[in-house]
């Protein structure tokens, strides 16, 4: 059991690109983060912050609240530094105590009581980094900021700085293997980021690309690079022991039933609203003149994406099964029905 907790753990930190770092990352300097508060680099360049970089610990912290929660929307708070070239160090997460339903989730006046309270007690026990962000889950839609989440973000950036959003989708962490998550920072309003051509295809449900089209402009992603260390070899293998029993003893393909369904109804849903004589003027166009557009903006291509990622995460849900068959029933019960006899016949 142990060997197989520790394979499992060094294919999740392969599978998440975690990196080992040294022990320099823990440093906090009082005197350099000041001075980076008083220089406020990010009011001259709206894009100053473009890189964060989160200890292994932080994230399986979150990753864990957000399971515990599902289908509920949690939320917490992450403590960390920021760097003078414009990263952001996450090195701990804690939750919140807040009321959140399947679609969003807010801080009220209880949970900003724990805040300070949590605040102060790690400033009496000598943890001095400071709350610099927020995260929240989004059960089964994705990681992306929503009309809410574009406010609450926008107004920690004008009274916290520095501030960050992260975003966790817990359901497809559990269809895929891989965190799902995404670190995000707003533009001041009334900015105009100029126009970068479109991104990279992201799977949203039909109920939610209205939301997310409206307010994609608002804001912009940082890259997520996860790091570890031997100092946080004893915390991580106590939270992977917990992490690794509560993967080991659920089932993606059940777990992730209602998810699946919701998936294929969206699908057929995108289908029903394409529009069979534009797709075809689309794509002559695109043969004829716009032969370096991307082939991902035609609708069908994206419904084929959408329908390709669900089944992937089927099949590797079903492997996951009959590996762990295989691993605690399959030897035993092969033996077990080579010793059991069968019962006489009766005369």
């Amino acid at each position: 059991m142990a060997a197989s907790s520790s394979d499992a753990r060094k294919t999740w930190e392969l599978e998440n690109q975690v990196q080992l770092d040294d022990a320099a990352i823990y440093a906090f300097d009082p005197a350099e983060q000041d001075a980076i508060y008083d220089q406020r680099p990010w009011k001259t360049d709206v894009n100053f912050f473009k890189k964060v970089r989160m200890s292994a610990v932080a994230m399986i912290k979150i990753v864990m609240h957000a399971k515990s929660g599902s289908p509920i929307e949690v939320m917490g708070l992450m403590q960390g530094k920021v760097t003078p070239d414009g990263t952001f160090i996450i090195m701990d997460a804690f939750p919140l105590p807040v009321e959140g339903t399947e679609t969003r989730v807010n801080a009220g006046a209880g949970a900003n009581e724990f805040m300070v309270t949590f605040t102060e007690t790690c400033e009496k026990i000598g943890k001095t980094e400071n709350v610099c962000g927020w995260y929240h889950s989004h059960p089964g839609y994705g990681c992306w900021l929503s009309g809410i989440d574009v406010q609450t973000q926008m107004t920690y950036q004008q009274h916290q700085e520095p501030f960050l959003a992260v975003v966790v989708d817990p359901v497809r962490t559990c269809a895929s293997g891989k965190v799902d998550i995404g670190a995000f920072r707003t533009y001041p309003a009334g900015y105009n980021p100029p126009d970068e051509g479109p991104g990279e295809y992201q799977s949203i449900p039909l109920e939610k690309i209205e939301d997310f089209g409206v307010h994609c402009k608002q804001y912009y992603p940082l890259p997520i690079e996860i790091f570890k260390n031997s100092l946080d070899n004893t915390i991580l293998e106590l939270l992977w022991n917990k992490y690794w029993i509560d993967t080991l003893s659920s089932s993606p393909l059940l777990h992730n039933k209602a998810f699946c369904n919701q998936m294929i109804q969206d699908c057929v849903q995108k289908m029903e609203q394409i529009d069979t004589a534009s797709v075809s003027q689309s794509r002559f166009r695109m043969a004829m003149q716009e032969s370096k557009k991307r082939k991902d903006d035609n609708p069908l291509n994206k419904v084929a994406i959408d329908a390709a990622k669900n089944a992937g995460e089927q099949v590797q849900g079903l492997a996951s099964q009959v590996l762990k068959f295989a691993l605690f029933q399959g030897r035993g019960g092969c033996k077990c029905g080579k010793e059991q006899q069968s019962p006489a016949p009766m005369e």
